[in-house]
């Protein structure tokens, strides 16, 4: 009996010790997430405190170069100041009282020997204990390098000992003396490092960081700073000045971060969150369950008016094959309704199977329905198949199906999406037949404009760069002093335009696939320095000049909005076709060739190359703008017609007329006007090529 009784209250301390489980699991998660919140914390506050060391480091660094490069400046002016000797004294004594850290003057000859010499009015005197020709080594060094570079040098810093076993790191910066263009001398200025160092350090840096001029293997020069460095929180930082680099190291008073304080903080807020989510997480259960019993309901009813308002074709199948389900649109897609496929004979062989495919429709069904290796994603990447209408109609369908899953996770069926897909293949069939007809058309097309616009378009850059590199061989053939820079030069020009038949490539590929351009705002004056190198050299062949008549001070100079690539392309094409007609019939003295921006509206900036050829024959001129219409030899006719075209796609418009007193050819073409805001920036005047 009593057997009976305690044999059903073995399994009781199963609930009461999966809840314990429970319990401990929250606990443990607890104390997890305390560790991390504390060792995140102590991690924070570590890289918060590294941030600020780097930050000022960063700033100290860059105040001191900016100290020292304005100490340049000074010496500067003081050694190119034409006073007289004891005027240039003054002036160092006051530069030495108004800078501690600079501790002496010196006046030295080209032969690098001290001629006059300043020293600082407030101690310690340098070279007291040791004479300055002992430690003359860096200074002349400095000196050298400035002589050779003709600018100011640094030297490397060295120790000048001082009376009672003490001493200063310094360098030496030394600037050249130069009167009516000829070296008269060197000044020098000696810095005290450590002085540099206090100059430029605010006080509550100083109080808070040590800092320090290291060499490179840690050993310190100089320091400053109240604080001894805690040694954890440390950034170096490199001070580049002429002739000499500096290597400046910050370190934090500050140490490892108080774990008690981040401890308490972390466990208060660790445990407030956890309660806080515990009792919403509870709350939210009890409130879903209610709903979740309204939603119900309201689920199914909005499922069925879903199902049956869809055109796609909804079905459900058992394990076993037979048919569960099907919505509205799949009975209007086959013709048959629901009760005669729920009530088929034969429910594994549906009537919409056309009875040639049933038995291979049967053999995949049965292969699909058992898996059969396939991941439930493979299953669900559709299939298409062919359903017969119940007149007979064979149509083409796509079928996407997935498990069907009761509430419990287990798998009850296969639900199915079926679409019809015969409206679709019409289509795609008329599709397919005209994209062939007009991929036969536009590949004709493009390849033809393609290479003509191509073969047009880099004749010019690419004769640039043969001019350029033809100029550059005939520099190494006859080598003299300017080589060096004009062979730069050349080299520079040939890179130029190798970047140019790149820009050109890529335009002409998006002009002639009728893509969006990049337009931006452009100075009007940005467009003819880009093509004048290149006009300048058709110019300099046929003898001709080049004038830029521009808008005159303080009027603003016009921006325009454009592809600034094909729109340089079209004043060189226009610049080079004026050039080429005063070739023949216009004497040399007269060859001039004028290139005038002007806003002539609010909206428009009005282009125009002027000539003074002898103009445009009433034949030439009604075929001027025909594509592969050329009165050159070597012309392929291409130049003018994308001018016009380019021209348009930016909204304005290419004309020509007779140039001024009716002699030459003036080509004229406006662009839109960009709207820019009031800069303040002056306008440059013309200029004359």
């Amino acid at each position: 009996m009593n057997r009976h009784l305690t044999a059903p209250s073995l399994p009781r301390p199963r609930p009461r010790l999966r809840r314990a489980l429970l319990w401990v699991a929250l606990l443990a998660l607890l104390g997890v997430a305390q560790t991390l919140l504390l060792a995140l914390t102590i991690g924070y506050e570590s890289v918060r405190a590294q941030d600020e060391v780097d930050g000022v480091t960063t700033e100290t660094a860059a105040d001191i170069r900016h100290q020292l490069l304005g100490a340049i400046q000074t010496l500067q002016a003081l050694a190119w100041s034409e006073a007289p000797q004891a005027d240039g004294h003054s002036g160092a004594a006051e530069l030495l009282k108004s800078r501690a850290e600079l501790k002496r003057v010196e006046w030295r000859s080209l032969a690098l020997a001290v001629t006059d010499a300043v020293d600082t009015p407030y101690l310690p005197h340098l070279f007291a204990q040791m004479p300055r020709g002992d430690l003359d080594a860096e200074a002349v060094a400095a000196c050298s390098a400035a002589h050779r570079a003709a600018a100011p040098m640094f030297s490397r810093s060295y120790f000048v000992p001082l009376p009672g076993g003490l001493g200063l790191e310094v360098i030496d910066l030394c600037v050249p003396e130069q009167h009516a263009g000829h070296d008269t001398g060197f000044l020098v200025g000696t810095f005290a490092l450590a002085q540099v160092l206090e100059a430029v350090l605010p006080a509550r840096q100083a109080r808070r960081h040590e800092f320090s001029f290291v060499e490179g293997d840690g050993t310190r020069l100089a320091r400053a700073g109240l604080p001894r460095g805690a040694g954890v929180y440390v950034a170096e930082r490199v001070v580049d000045l002429p002739g000499v680099t500096l290597q400046l190291r910050a370190d934090s008073a500050s140490g490892r971060p108080s774990l008690i304080p981040n401890l308490a903080t972390a466990l208060v807020l660790g445990l407030s969150f956890a309660l806080f989510a515990l009792v919403f997480l509870l709350a939210r259960d009890v409130r879903r369950r209610a709903q979740a019993e309204r939603a119900l309901a309201e689920a199914l009813a909005f499922r069925k008016a879903m199902e049956d308002s869809l055109s796609t074709g909804l079905r459900a199948r058992d394990l076993q094959g037979a048919i569960t389900y099907v919505n509205p649109a799949f009975c209007a897609m086959v013709g048959f309704s629901a009760e005669e496929l729920l009530a088929a004979a034969d429910p594994r062989s549906p009537p919409y199977w056309p009875p040639e495919l049933a038995a291979a429709y049967l053999q995949r069904q049965q292969l699909r329905l058992e898996g059969a290796g396939r991941t439930p994603g493979e299953l669900r990447e559709g299939f298409e198949s062919v359903f017969i209408r119940k007149n007979g109609e064979r149509f083409p369908v796509m079928i996407y199906e997935a498990p069907l899953v009761d509430g419990g996770g287990r798998q009850t069926g296969w639900m199915s999406a079926v679409l019809d897909l015969s409206a679709q293949r019409r289509v795609e069939e008329i599709s397919r037949q005209q994209q062939d007809r007009l991929q036969a058309t536009a590949r004709l097309a493009t390849v033809g404009e393609m290479a003509s616009l191509l073969s047009h378009e880099l004749n010019q850059p690419l004769a640039a760069i043969a001019s350029y590199a033809t100029g550059s061989l005939n520099l190494l053939a006859e080598p003299d002093e300017g080589t060096p820079g004009l062979m730069k030069q050349a080299l520079e020009r040939i890179a130029e335009q190798a970047e140019r038949a790149g820009r050109v490539i890529k335009s002409v590929h998006d002009f002639v696939r009728r893509r969006e351009q990049l337009h931006e705002a452009t100075p009007a004056e940005l467009l003819l320095e880009a093509v004048l190198p290149l006009a300048r050299m058709q110019a300099r062949k046929s003898g001709a000049r080049i004038e830029l008549d521009l808008p005159a001070a303080p009027a603003r100079a016009p921006r325009v909005r454009c592809d600034r690539t094909m729109v340089e392309q079209v004043l060189l094409n226009l610049a080079r076709n004026g050039i080429q007609a005063m070739e023949a019939a216009t004497p040399v003295a007269e060859r001039v060739l004028t290139l005038r921006v002007r806003q002539t509206h609010a909206r428009w900036v009005t282009f125009a190359v002027v000539d003074r050829g002898p103009g445009i024959a009433p034949a030439v001129a009604a075929q001027l703008f025909t594509p592969f219409f050329t009165t050159r030899a070597e012309g392929m006719g291409l130049g003018l017609s994308l001018c016009r075209t380019v021209i348009e796609q930016h909204g304005g418009a290419l004309d020509y007329g007779p140039g001024p007193q009716g002699r030459g050819t003036e080509f004229r073409f406006t662009l839109p006007a960009a709207v820019v805001a009031e800069s303040g920036e002056t306008p440059r005047s013309s200029a004359v090529a």
